[in-house]
């Protein structure tokens, strides 16, 4: 056997190795999440039996963590006992649990107290393997609430059912991004170029923030015109759309050249980029502040393809998310009294068939 069989053999064997390891490691964590669970229900049952009063369950919880820890060891403080017995009331069927997920990642869910929020971290953490940093970042980003900003009561049941699905361009764009771990001060004292840089120096962490099925393609990608040379800030590539994505940063509010220039870039990658096999290209302008109006009245009929969205450089409240809705509604419904309005005209006018 020479030298080049000899390690194939043995990555062969290292794999099989690894792979069982890893699957006995996620056994061993499930089966512990399952004894968590199991041991909130015994609890959460005896408070049940007609002794559920708040000084009997504490004394409960801290004659049984006193014994547990004497008799087993490290694991079952108080407070843990505690995230046992809200574990349970969290999560009653236990068929709902994941054994992708580890009990730190439980514990962050149990922090949620809206259940369709809850569902909806749980089934993207096990779709997209988040660790438990990354669910923490989505979580406190307030991944759920931007995603269902513009979605109605019964999408987002279907959110929180079914995770994010990805069906069309409007599906993958959140408004706001949420950029704080670029790390970069919310009034500007930088310019384009380290925005960019800093979004290059943390790219795993903003295709995280730009969601599911994006993949790096190129940073200043250059695009050459009669000898004039123009230059997109980011290129992606959507295996789930199966398009490009292409992203230009601009510090500020959105201007009308802004939206110009990005459909220049998506027109010429649509004839020079595009394979048969693709869909059409997609354009992200991200800017600090946009104008909804001007973006609508901008932006022709064929540029459906073509968005614009605000970046943060800090994490949003529930509140900040509040104005936002409140504020898109507003502009719905003036959008609808409008049309209203010019159709009543029409109505009226003698030139009106």
């Amino acid at each position: 056997m020479d030298y080049t069989e000899f390690n194939k053999l043995y990555d062969d064997i290292r794999d099989i190795i690894d792979s069982a390891r890893a699957n006995t490691y996620r056994n061993i964590n499930f089966n512990m999440v399952l004894a968590y669970w199991n041991i909130g229900k015994v609890i959460v049952d005896v408070e049940q039996e007609g002794k559920e009063r708040a000084d009997y369950g504490k004394k409960l919880i801290e004659k049984l963590s006193l014994k547990l820890t004497e008799d087993l060891g490290k694991g079952f403080s108080r407070q843990n006992l505690q995230n046992m017995k809200q574990f349970y009331k969290c999560f009653k069927n236990c068929q709902t649990l994941s054994g992708k997920l580890s009990w730190s990642h439980y514990i962050l869910l149990m922090r949620i107290d809206n259940e369709d929020t809850r569902d909806f971290y749980l089934k993207e953490a096990e779709g997209e393997m988040w660790s438990v940093r990354e669910m923490d970042r989505q979580i406190n980003s307030l991944l759920f609430e931007r995603i269902a900003l513009s979605r109605n009561k019964a999408q987002v049941k279907t959110l929180a059912n079914e995770g994010h699905i990805i069906k069309s361009p409007k599906d993958v764009i959140k408004d706001p991004y949420i950029l704080e771990f670029l790390e970069l001060p919310e009034h500007p004292t930088y310019n384009e170029k380290d925005l960019k840089n800093a979004i290059i120096g943390k790219l795993k962490t903003f295709l995280l923030e730009l969601g599911k099925g994006f993949a790096f393609i190129d940073r200043q990608k250059r695009i050459t015109l009669d000898n004039e040379h123009y230059y997109i800030d980011l290129v992606f590539y959507n295996y789930i759309l199966k398009c490009f994505v292409l992203i230009d940063l601009k510090l500020g509010k959105l201007k009308h050249k802004d939206i110009g220039q990005m459909d220049f870039y998506v027109r010429y990658f649509e004839k020079e980029n595009r394979k048969d096999n693709d869909n059409p290209t997609i354009g992200i302008i991200l800017c600090s502040d946009k104008n909804d109006a001007m973006v609508k009245y901008t932006l022709l009929d064929e540029s459906r393809n073509i968005f614009a969205s605000r970046y943060r450089l800090c994490l949003p409240t529930e509140k900040d998310l509040e104005d936002e809705i409140k504020r898109e509604r507003e502009a719905i419904e003036i959008e609808k009294r409008l049309k209203k309005k010019n159709n009543n005209h029409l109505k009226r006018s003698p030139n009106f068939i």
